[in-house]
């Protein structure tokens, strides 16, 4: 909004009263009403300075609450992918990594054993 002129408030005023029967002349009371259209005119000038000042550092903290959220939210960025592991040789049941050997023959027996009593 643009700002409002001292002078409009006190015609629009003095045009309002005239409209009622009242007709304004330049005295102590004029001068009153005068001073009185002045300070309302500030008041609202600044009010609306203020509103517009106000808005904006809202409009700022909502624009940076904004960025924190989007900031915390954001899905994070892939690491590199590892390389692929070599094909994994089978775990033995009895667990660790035994070299595999080749299966021997059966041994011959040579004699029977004595019993153990």
């Amino acid at each position: 909004m643009k700002e409002i002129n001292q002078e409009e408030v006190f015609a629009s005023f003095r045009d309002f009263l005239k409209s009622k029967g009242i007709e304004l002349q330049e005295g102590t009371y004029t001068r009153r009403i005068r001073q009185g259209c002045e300070i309302v005119t500030d008041s609202v000038n600044l009010s609306q300075r203020a509103l517009r000042e106000t808005k904006s550092a809202v409009d700022r903290g909502l624009d940076h609450l904004r960025q924190v959220i989007h900031e915390q939210t954001a899905p994070k960025p892939a690491a590199e992918p590892a390389p692929a592991p070599p094909s994994a040789p089978r775990a033995t049941p009895a667990g660790g990594d035994r070299k595999k050997s080749k299966p021997t023959p059966p041994r011959a027996r040579t004699g029977k054993r004595p019993r153990k009593s």
